[in-house]
Order: structure tokens, then sequence, then C-alpha cells
């Protein structure tokens, strides 16, 4: 089901050192699933969603990696930029809007020469459930309770460095924990029924869909078919992104 172009333990420090050039993606197979839950309305109605294969970044985007894209192009920093909270190398972004995530793509994927993006909701959602269907999070029905995510812990000033949990079960990083990360799709209230074969949402809205948990949310992790929406300029020190490719 995964792939890696090099062995699973060195590929964290592997990526802060050699940057974005070295992304390491996980190449997920085409798929089947159930999508959505009966917990809140906005996860209904419950789909058999057929996904093609595709790729996805181990990790959320660092800082380390963001930095780069700066020097490259002259894009604007994130608003919390020099923030020494959220601007540890090895931290996933945050402050970067809808529109930041959506050039970081662009450009990386220039330089590594494929197509890479957002997710959509579904490819989201898929990917965070580590092929343990049927369970409330990516290792099962229970929250963490211990640790810096634990429910109801106390709450941290900052994200926490990329590999600082276990990965899920398809070896990706903080897929319920840690920032939200925004997606394609404009968020809807409900899903189209109607749209099976690698929906992408609606054509137009007010909201982009985010997924994940935050740092400084109370409840710190996230079922992995729980919604969240953002305006797309806004900029929040709990938002980043990963990016997704199509597969190879």
């Amino acid at each position: 089901m995964t792939r890696f172009s090099i062995p699973v333990e060195p590929i964290l420090p592997y990526l802060l050192n050699e940057g974005p050039v070295a992304t390491p993606f996980v190449e997920l197979t085409g798929t089947v699933f159930r999508m959505g839950s009966l917990n809140r309305k906005d996860e209904q109605p419950l789909r058999d969603i057929r996904l093609n294969p595709f790729a996805v970044a181990l990790t959320p985007v660092t800082n380390s990696e963001y930095a780069i894209f700066l020097a490259d192009t002259g894009h604007e920093s994130p608003r919390f930029w020099d923030d020494p909270r959220f601007n540890d190398p090895a931290s996933p972004v945050v402050g970067v809007s809808w529109f930041d995530a959506e050039a970081y793509c662009a450009w990386l994927g220039g330089l590594l020469a494929r197509h890479c993006r957002l997710p959509t909701e579904a490819e989201r959602e898929y990917a965070a459930c580590g092929e343990i269907l049927n369970s409330l999070f990516p290792w099962g029905n229970d929250p963490w309770d211990e640790g810096l995510f634990a429910f109801g812990s106390a709450g941290m000033d900052r994200p926490q460095p990329v590999g600082s949990t276990p990965p899920n079960g398809f070896g990706l990083y903080h897929m319920a924990e840690n920032v939200h990360e925004w997606c394609s799709d404009w968020y809807a209230e409900n899903y189209d029924s109607d749209d099976l074969d690698n929906p992408g949402g609606p054509i137009k809205g007010m909201r982009r869909a985010s997924r994940g948990g935050s740092w400084r949310h109370r409840v710190k992790v996230t079922r992995f078919t729980a919604r969240s929406s953002l305006l797309p300029d806004w900029q929040y020190n709990d938002y980043g992104f990963r990016v997704y490719a199509d597969s190879c």
C-alpha cells in the first residue's frame, strides 16, 4: 500500500537537511471507502467513494522547507514568521492562507516536475485513517490519554516538531493533531450524495475546507472524519498544510 524512496527511519532528518527537493511522498493505491460519519451533520450523508491513486507528503510542510520557498520566490512571509513560537525549522509552518499553500504547491510541483497540490477532503480523510476504517482516530477509538496531545491536557503555546508523535498506518505523521491542514475543496454543510467518483466538493463557496487537529485546542486530536473550514485569505497560527500529488 505504501512506498518510500528511502528507508523510513532516516526520512525526517533527511527532509530537514535536504529541503523541499527531497520531499518524501507515500504513494497510496486507488480505493473505494466509506466517507463520513453520523457524528455530525456536516459529515453526512455517508457515501462509498472511489479514489484514484495519489501521493501524500510524509509530514506537514515545515518552516525549514517554507523558508526555501520564500527565498526562491520572494513570496510574502507568513503572518507569524518572526515569532519564535512559530518559526522553529522542524515545526509545521503556520499563519499561511489557502492561497499561500496553493502557491507553495505550485512552486514545489515545478521543482519536482510533478503535479503537486492540496488534497480533496476525500483524499485527506482516507489518508488520515491509515487503513484503520470504522474507527474514530487513525489509531483506533480511544483518544490519547497522556502526552501533550492528551484530551484536556494543559494548553501548549506552539506547534510541535514533525515526528514528535507516532505515524498512522500509512506512515504519515500528524494526521489527527498538531496543525489544521488546508484542503482544496470549498466547504459545504453536507456532502453531495451523487458526487462519488473522486469528489472535489462544491464548485463555489465562502470558506475552504480543512482537516486535522490543533495544538491550541482543548481537544487536540480529531476524528479522521471531522471537518473544519476557514476563509481562504485568513492566516491562523494553527493552520498549516501538507502537499499531495498525483500518483507517479
